[in-house]
């Protein structure tokens, strides 16, 4: 059976792996999606795998609806957490953002591009 859960220790929320992300990952895009990876390495050990989401600020004003986009990306990774692993590797920091000031019309839109992101970054095996 397929663990759909988004448990706590999976999510990304230390400033240190937070700024470790932005100062040595890679960023993928697909439309409205961004996403900012860092793999595993043996000069750089990644301890497990954590994931985090954002909006900014600057797109949506009301928190309302900046909310209603992190659920929509957050629902979209946990269901297709598989998919994302069996691309990205078991041990990876990423994070992924909503960069459009247009709300998501559905979510099988922002699935859409999730798992196109996924699928152009398929490790060769």
């Amino acid at each position: 059976m397929q663990n759909f859960k988004y448990s706590r220790e999976e999510k990304l929320k230390k400033n240190t792996e937070i700024a470790l992300l932005f100062e040595k990952g890679k960023w993928r895009s697909c439309g409205n999606l961004r996403i900012i990876i860092l793999k595993d390495k043996p000069n750089l050990e990644v301890e497990s795998h954590k994931f985090g989401v954002s909006v900014s600020k600057r797109y949506f004003k009301k928190a309302v609806y900046r909310n209603r986009v992190k659920r929509l990306l957050r629902e979209c990774y946990r269901l297709n957490k598989n998919l994302f692993k069996e691309a990205f590797g078991e041990k990876t920091l990423a994070m992924m953002f909503w960069v459009s000031p247009e709300m998501p019309a559905k979510f099988q839109d922002v699935e859409e591009q999730f798992i196109k992101i996924c699928h152009m970054q398929k490790r060769p095996q």
